[in-house]
């Protein structure tokens, strides 16, 4: 009997075994199938037209049109109005958007192809007067003027910006960095970089521009209250942009007033909402758009369903409404009825045998505790390797002897900046030791917490390497802006040292140094104040080994911080390669200072003006941050005292003979 039970259960075994491989390469065929046909590329084409936005003239305007904050649309002339004339009698600081209702298909993803698309647009500014504590009557309508109107490409319908001389594009929240706008502005403002008050600027997700038109060398302007007509020509192939400007009624010109190379990738969402953005600050101008146009194509991913299902869709179809009564599939049947079967079969045996006992298992429960939000979270090298598409080199952001520091995106789609660091750990006992000290220190960096420090989010370490993760910030580092990503204006410069120093002397209180500070380690946000990230970690962790002063540390941080200040008033890099001096802009600004021409270091797209005295002033404290003890060094508390008040640092007549020592990554 019990022979006839163990040859009945293996034919049992063998049998559901057999099905089950059946239906395994049935589903694996079936999946198959599904992939054969995942998509299909199609030209996806958009056209709006809009030559009134009146109701009666075009009842749709009411339906295809999101007014956001302060825009409307008149009822008498039927057109777009930013702000809102009837809504307030003082119509400063007032910001509203005007928007396609539905989104438009801007980006593929799949295949990184960007849309090209073409729009005209007529629009006009109008300069009112206050009609509210007005006691100036001599202030002339220019006075009056500002600030301006934007094209827009925006992730959402729901978001207006601040008012101002923001345009009401930039916005809080993290998703507002991806945001394209082409800006014409009539008025004037230094802490944007405003080369003067009528010009038309490109905006990459920031208020900073990367690329200014001054119309003042044109024939165009935008003061007059005349109405003018926008052309924009964006080649989605060959990234590039053509804007013209000219008269409501003439043909477009045959001169751009902007053209440049321009990606639009990084700034792009799958679907984006076009239309117009618009602010006053301390005037009452109102801006108008009285006409639009846009069109717009792509070559689109478009998801296909699979011959599979399509034909069991039909087949379900032509069932419901047939009255021929559908046959059940026999194969189905017969699995159905051969498994039931032979499970009954099987407790028949069993209870045929009652003394035989099978083996039990125990799976102890696994339990993962979720990470806090505030402490960083341990990534595998698989999610680290997805996130940077293999450690592409389209993903690099920035590299140095220390390791390099790549973009990333995880499943959610959040973006993270991922740092790969060169020292490879060849012992597995060093690597043990150091993944404590290393463990230690982000933990250390992560308990402080400032406006200006960047959270280490993650970490990772395999195959004898550390990887540490930080938040990407759209904005970039300060170096590529320093070096032709845009012009940044010396208002802005000087908020970005005063952040960097505020963010180290914190740190330097808590007895906690950088360890890696230079251009390329101080990102922007969407504020584009200063974030300090990518921290020394490995060399750091290291030297704590071997018991280095922290003292040490900090004169090397005062030093790598000397330097950025010397960068970002000159707008040049410490040193290039192939220079015979190792500190390059270092030498240059100390030989300026013995000669008594410390103008020369200064950038010389920063302009000329008021801004110039303050400039050499930072000149001067970059200098004195070089210094050691011995000839009249700082910390970073004297610093930031420094920068707070008009005090001028005491710099010795002569370069001295040594500079405090810069920090080896």
């Amino acid at each position: 009997m019990a022979s006839f039970s163990f040859s009945l259960s293996s034919a049992i075994f063998a049998t559901l075994y057999f099905l089950l491989s059946v239906n395994t390469q049935l589903a694996a065929h079936k999946i198959h199938r599904n992939h054969l046909h995942f998509g299909t590329s199609v030209t996806v084409r958009k056209d709006l037209c809009f030559t009134s936005f009146h109701p009666r003239l075009n009842p749709r305007s009411t339906h295809d049109i999101k007014l956001l904050g302060s825009a409307t649309i008149s009822n008498d002339n039927g057109i777009i109005q930013i702000p809102d004339p009837s809504r307030a009698a003082n119509r400063s600081c007032l910001a509203g958007r005007a928007v396609y209702s539905c989104p438009i298909r801007m980006f593929e993803p799949v295949t990184k192809t960007i849309a090209s698309f073409n729009t005209t647009f007529s629009f006009q500014f109008t300069a009112t007067m206050f009609t509210s504590n007005a006691t100036d009557e001599s202030s002339s309508s220019r006075d009056q003027e500002g600030s301006g109107l934007a094209f827009v490409l925006a992730p959402d319908k729901f978001t207006v910006g601040r008012a101002g001389h923001w345009l009401g594009l930039r916005d809080d929240t993290c998703d507002h960095c991806k945001i394209f706008a082409i800006e014409f502005n009539n008025s004037h403002d230094t802490e944007f970089g405003n080369p003067n008050d009528d010009h038309v600027r490109i905006n990459l997700g920031s208020i900073v521009s990367m690329k200014t038109a001054i119309l003042s060398e044109t024939t165009v302007s935008l003061h007059g209250g005349s109405v003018h007509r926008a052309w924009i020509n964006y080649d989605g192939s060959r990234k590039w942009i053509d804007v013209y400007l000219g008269a409501d009624n003439d043909r477009m010109p045959n001169q751009t007033i902007l053209s440049s190379p321009l990606d639009l990738s990084c700034f792009l969402n799958k679907f984006m909402f076009v239309g117009f953005s618009a602010s006053t600050a301390k005037s009452t101008q109102i801006q108008s758009v009285l006409s639009w146009n846009f069109s717009s194509t792509i070559e689109a991913f478009l998801q296909v369903p699979s011959e599979r299902i399509c034909e069991t869709n039909l087949f379900h179809q032509v069932a419901k409404y047939s009255k021929v009564p559908r046959s059940r599939e026999p194969s189905s049947f017969l699995i159905f009825v051969a498994v039931v079967g032979l499970c009954t079969l099987a407790l028949v045996v069993l209870y045929c045998n009652p003394h035989k006992s099978s083996p039990s298992y125990s799976f102890p429960d696994i339990k993962q505790r979720p990470t806090p939000p505030s402490k960083p979270h341990s990534f595998t090298i698989h999610e680290i390797y997805r996130a940077t598409h293999k450690f592409s080199k389209s993903e690099v952001l920035s590299s140095n002897l220390g390791g390099v520091l790549y973009r990333g995106t995880l499943p959610n789609g959040h973006n993270i900046a991922v740092k790969r660091f060169s020292q490879h750990l060849e012992s597995q006992t060093i690597l043990s030791s150091m993944h404590a000290r290393l463990m230690k220190r982000i933990n250390g960096l992560n308990q402080f917490c400032h406006p200006n420090l960047a959270p280490i989010k993650g970490w990772c370490y395999n195959s004898k390497e550390m990887i540490v993760v930080y938040d990407y910030f759209q904005n970039g580092s300060l170096d590529k802006w320093l070096l032709g990503l845009g012009i940044l204006p010396w208002t802005r410069r000087f908020n970005l040292i005063a952040d960097v120093a505020k963010a180290l002397s914190f740190l330097h209180s808590k007895d906690t140094i950088h360890g890696n500070l230079r251009t390329s380690s101080v990102f922007l946000d969407i504020s584009c104040a200063a974030i300090l990230a990518d921290y020394a970690l490995v060399t750091v962790a290291a030297k704590s080994n071997r018991g280095e002063n922290v003292f040490i540390g900090k004169r090397k941080d005062v030093f790598g911080f000397g330097m950025m200040v010397l960068e970002i008033v000159a707008g040049k890099r410490s040193s290039s390669v192939g220079e015979k001096e190792d500190t390059g802009i270092l030498e240059f600004a100390w030989s300026m200072h013995e000669r008594g021409e410390k103008k020369r270091v200064l950038d010389e797209r920063m302009g000329s003006g008021g801004a110039i005295e303050q400039a050499l002033r930072a000149l001067d404290i970059g200098l004195v941050c070089t210094l050691n003890e011995e000839n009249g060094g700082v910390s970073m508390e004297d610093v930031v005292q420094l920068l707070s008040t008009r005090a001028i640092p005491k710099l010795p007549q002569k370069k001295p003979a040594q500079f405090s020592q810069s920090l080896s990554v």
